[in-house]
């Protein structure tokens, strides 16, 4: 058996040439919270505490699948957003935290609204719709996905965070109008270009669904494009709120422009980039 001191021992020596010791740490906390139940200040306390040899064997295959760069969500099966946590398998991406701002964004706006129906396009995890349904109760929510197995994710975490969410199986950019009459549409699209790609991570790039994330160079916008012309179709006056990719802002502006809207806004993220856009069509 192994003590809890000599398993981060591990950790450090067979992690430190691709990830920092911060990262490392945090790792290992999270590993063996999941696999022992033990929380920081546990190990803290009492560091010479053996582990058990499977429990050991299912830690060391963690390590093995770090080491491969595999993100520790998908190890884990589990992250958290907004303060919910949310099963995450390869299917679906990781939730990040700037979508948590366009989220935040949302239920400032619609809290104090009568019943709304929102849209979310894209779902993946179900991540959006189920923090939505959570803070605005009083409004009737969808989730829409392309991808069946994304889709059983969502329901899963829907069904494991007790709320009612419609979702639809249905491919976007070959629809002709809206799946449902809605008020709101949220979206956190496909919009880094392929150009990008060797900015990425190997965790990213190796590990999450492209299909959720890259966009051919030649139209990063399609899907806000498609997006603006259904809701400028939509029998109801409809916001619609974007997640951005940071470096198309100026893009992002023509296209609006091109529409009937009302009215639109750019929002920065925690980082101070240009993540987000209201439009009102």
């Amino acid at each position: 058996m192994i003590a809890l001191l000599e398993l981060k021992a591990e950790f450090g020596a067979q992690l430190q040439s691709k990830y920092s010791t911060s990262e490392i740490d945090q790792f290992f906390y999270w590993t063996v919270e999941d696999v022992l139940g033990l929380k920081r200040i546990d190990v803290s306390l009492n560091p010479k505490t053996t582990v058990e040899d499977s429990k050991y064997q299912t830690l060391s295959e963690y390590l093995q699948r770090l080491n491969n760069e595999e993100p520790i969500q998908y190890i884990l099966g589990y992250t958290e957003f907004y303060g919910l946590d949310f099963n995450v398998n390869k299917n679906v991406l990781i939730p990040r935290p700037e979508t948590e701002a366009l989220v935040d964004w949302v239920i400032n706006d619609c809290e104090n609204l009568d019943s709304k129906t929102i849209l979310d396009i894209g779902t993946g995890s179900g991540c959006i719709p189920v923090v939505l349904k959570k803070h605005l109760n009083h409004c009737n929510v969808y989730g829409l996905d392309i991808s069946k197995k994304a889709l059983e994710v969502a329901k899963a975490n829907a069904q494991k965070h007790k709320v009612d969410i419609g979702f639809v199986e249905c491919d976007i950019l070959n629809s002709k109008k809206l799946p449902v009459e809605t008020d709101i549409i949220v979206s956190n699209p496909p919009y880094v270009k392929q150009s990008e790609k060797l900015q990425m991570a190997k965790n990213v790039l190796d590990y999450e669904p492209h299909s959720a994330l890259f966009v051919d160079d030649n139209d990063p916008l399609l899907f806000y494009k498609k997006i603006g012309e259904l809701a400028q179709n939509n029998k109801r006056p409809t916001s619609v709120y974007f997640e951005l990719n940071e470096f198309l802002k100026n893009d992002y502006e023509s296209l609006i422009k091109g529409f009937d809207v009302k009215s639109f806004e750019f929002r920065k993220d925690f980082r101070g980039a240009t993540r987000m856009l209201k439009c009102e069509f």
